[in-house]
C-alpha cells in the first residue's frame, strides 16, 4: 500500500466516532422514550447538575491515574526520553478512538508517539494489552469488593478472573505464545508480513505481564476505575437517590466489564442496559431515574473521554506540527495491525 493509498489515522478516528456516535444517538433515543421523554425532562429538571461537573473531574482523574499506568510501563520497556508533557498528551489522545470494539483503537496512541519520537509501534502497542489486563483485574477487584453481601455479583467476578487468568497463561508460556504466533504466520495474505511484528510485540508483552510489573499497574487500576465508580454515585446522589457506595460501585464495575468483554464500539447498548437493568431490578431505582443516571454517567465518562482525547491530539498536533501528516502511516500500520490482531 502506498502512502497515498493509506488514510490518515486522523480521517479514520474521526469516520469511527461519528459512526459511533450515531449509534450512540439511537441507542439513548431508545432508551429516552422507553422511559418516556416528558419523564426524564422532569429528572433532569430536579438534577443537581454539580453532581454532572463532579462526575466529569472524577473521570478525569481515572485518565490521570491511568496515565501513571502508561508512565510505569514507558519506563519498563526503557523508553524514557519522552517528554512528559508529549507523554500526557499521547495517552490522552487514544481516546479518540476508545469507542472502537474493545478499546483496541487506543493503540492509536503507540502511531502518535512513532511518529513524534521514532518508538516503534511494536515495541509500545503491547501496552494496550497490558492496560486491558490491569484493567479488567482492577474491576473484578472491585466487583468483589462491591458485591460483599450481594448475592450474585461473584458471577461476574468468576467470569472476568477467567479471562484474565487465559490471558496471563497464554502470554507466561513462551512456548504456546510462540506456537500460536507461529500458526499467525503460516496463514495467507498479511497475517504472514506481520510475523516478525508479533514476535517484537510479544517480547514487550512479556516483560509486562511478569508479576513484578503486574501489581503496581493493578492497584492504578484499582483506584482509577474506583473513581468513575464514584461517578455514578454522585450522579444518584444528584438525582436524590441514596444508593450505597458499595452498591454503585459493584453496578458501575459490571456494566463496565459486560461492555468490556463484547466487542461492540465502546461497549454501546451492552453497558448502558446492564447498568440500567442492574439500578432498576437490583438497585431498587425507578426507571426512569435509572435510565437518566445511565445517559448522565455514560457522558460523564464515555464521550467526555473522546472529547478530552480530540482536545489532547489538537494540542499534540500544535507541538508536533507534522504528527499524523500521512507520509509515514504505510511504515507504521503493519505493526499497529499486529499489535491490534
Amino acid at each position: 500500500m502506498s502512502a497515498s493509498q493509506a488514510a490518515p489515522p486522523r480521517n479514520t478516528a474521526i469516520r469511527r466516532v461519528l459512526l459511533a456516535m450515531l449509534l450512540g444517538v439511537v441507542v439513548y433515543g431508545g432508551y429516552a422514550i422507553y422511559a418516556g421523554l416528558g419523564k426524564m425532562g422532569d429528572e433532569l429538571a430536579r438534577f443537581h447538575w454539580w453532581a454532572f461537573g463532579a462526575a466529569c473531574t472524577l473521570a478525569f482523574g481515572n485518565y490521570l491515574v491511568r496515565w501513571l499506568k502508561w508512565e510505569f510501563y514507558l519506563a519498563r520497556l526503557g523508553i524514557r526520553d519522552v517528554h512528559r508533557l508529549d507523554s500526557l498528551l499521547t495517552f490522552l489522545s487514544g481516546f479518540v478512538l476508545t469507542v472502537t470494539p474493545g478499546k483496541v483503537g487506543e493503540v492509536f496512541k503507540s502511531l502518535v508517539l512513532f511518529e513524534t519520537y521514532k518508538v516503534p509501534v511494536a515495541r509500545t502497542a503491547p501496552i494496550v494489552v497490558a492496560e486491558r489486563v490491569t484493567d479488567v483485574i482492577g474491576v473484578v477487584v472491585l466487583i468483589v469488593l462491591g458485591s460483599l453481601g450481594f448475592s450474585g455479583g461473584l458471577l461476574w467476578a468468576g467470569l472476568g478472573t477467567t479471562a484474565v487468568l487465559v490471558l496471563l497463561v497464554v502470554v507466561s508460556h513462551r512456548g504456546l505464545s510462540i506456537k500460536l504466533i507461529g500458526l499467525v504466520e503460516r496463514l495467507p495474505g498479511p497475517f504472514r508480513r506481520i510475523g516478525p511484528r508479533l514476535h517484537e510485540a510479544y517480547d514487550s508483552l512479556a516483560t509486562m505481564v511478569k508479576p513484578a510489573n503486574l501489581v503496581v499497574p493493578t492497584l492504578l487500576s484499582i483506584g482509577a476505575w474506583s473513581l468513575e465508580c464514584t461517578a455514578l454515585w454522585v450522579i444518584l446522589r444528584g438525582l436524590g437517590q441514596d444508593t450505597g457506595f458499595g452498591l454503585a460501585t459493584f453496578f458501575y464495575a459490571t456494566s463496565t466489564l459486560a461492555g468490556a468483554l463484547v466487542p461492540v464500539p465502546g461497549g454501546l447498548g451492552v453497558t448502558e442496559s446492564t447498568l440500567q437493568g442492574q439500578l432498576h431490578e437490583l438497585g431498587h431505582v425507578g426507571a426512569t431515574t435509572a435510565t437518566t443516571s445511565m445517559i448522565l454517567v455514560r457522558f460523564a465518562t464515555l464521550w467526555f473521554a473522546v472529547l478530552v482525547g480530540f482536545l489532547s491530539l489538537s494540542l499534540l498536533k500544535r507541538r508536533h506540527p507534522g504528527l499524523l501528516a500521512g507520509a509515514r502511516v504505510e511504515e507504521a500500520a503493519p505493526a499497529t495491525q499486529a499489535a491490534g490482531s
